[in-house]
């Protein structure tokens, strides 16, 4: 009787503890932190020098908003196709679906309406941010399911994603971009793309092949060549692009766009240095983290601010 007594009570009370660890678990799930990779969807506006104009400041906004949707959708939907495989990692079997604190059925249903809120609201900005956004999902979905188990085809699509929230942002803001932009975000991509394979795989060390057969397919030394490679390519691309937009801004006498070469270049060298000593499986808590990072991205935002805006 003191146990129905109990229950009944708890019933009533608001107090069960598992409704509002689904919701948390719910919010967990579509890893609001990585939303932070979505802000690669301002940098072509801000190139351009646009977004201190509210027209185009809403459109980013809108379609920032978009990938955040959209991101979020296609994150539920890798947990519940990885649920067995997240369930025997160290890590990732505290993952909200993994651990059985969110159904597989309501993350399915909460997928489905994130990624069509987001493409709704691409949808009403331009066809052109629609068919990037979509694009990204169509993707995604694609890597979660297969494409992730084939060597290289991943690092490839990992890339494709931060170029494809760069070119949304083009879109969102009806700016164009230049070749030497594209060339910095795909190198940059593929920079930080082979850098998450890499700390994964000596983060999980004898286990990586079992957890992600693609990483029992990369040795070290092939990552770090492909690092090396791309650490070139986007230094001598980014240098390019300063060059050529501070001349277009007519080369004041504080050449505050080319000043913004040293703290990025600063900014890729500490990244690989942190890859280097076991960071980087998760990029955003690199850049969340270490304070060295930050103050580089500070000094480049407040180069390019006054070169662009001033």
């Amino acid at each position: 009787m003191t146990e129905q007594t109990t229950a009944s009570h708890r019933g009533t009370s608001g107090d069960d503890p598992g409704r509002p660890s689904t919701i948390r678990g719910l919010i967990k799930a579509c890893r609001p932190k990585q939303w932070a990779k979505n802000v690669l969807v301002f940098v072509a506006p801000a190139a351009a020098g646009v977004l201190d104009d509210p027209y185009y400041l809403k459109h980013t906004l809108v379609g920032f908003v978009a990938f955040c949707a959209v991101s979020s959708a296609t994150y539920l939907l890798n947990d519940t196709l990885d649920v067995e495989s997240d369930r025997r990692h160290p890590t990732k079997c505290r993952r909200p679906i993994a651990s059985g604190v969110v159904p597989i059925p309501l993350a399915l249903a909460l997928a489905a309406v994130l990624a069509v809120l987001g493409c709704a609201l691409a949808g009403f900005i331009s066809w052109q941010l629609l068919a990037v956004v979509a694009g990204y999902a169509v993707l995604t979905t694609c890597y979660s399911a297969f494409l992730k188990q084939v060597p290289i085809l991943d690092l490839v699509i990992l890339s494709a994603g931060f170029i494809l929230r760069l070119l949304g942002g083009a879109y969102a803001a009806g700016v164009e971009v230049s070749e030497w932009f594209l060339l910095v975000s795909l190198f940059g991509s593929m920079f930080i793309a082979a850098a998450k394979r890499y700390a994964e795989k000596r983060e999980l060390g004898d286990r990586a092949a079992e957890l992600r057969p693609t990483l029992g397919e990369y040795s070290f030394e092939f990552l770090a060549l492909v690092r090396t490679s791309a650490i070139a390519a986007v230094t001598m691309s980014y240098c390019l692009w300063a060059v050529e937009r501070g001349q277009m801004h007519g080369g004041a006498a504080t050449p505050w766009i080319q000043l913004s070469i040293i703290p990025f270049v600063i900014a890729i060298l500490r990244y690989a240095l942190l890859v280097d000593q076991g960071h980087g499986s998760a990029p955003e808590e690199v850049f969340a983290e270490d304070r060295m990072m930050q103050l580089m991205g500070v000094l480049l935002a407040l180069f390019l601010f006054v070169g662009l805006y001033l």
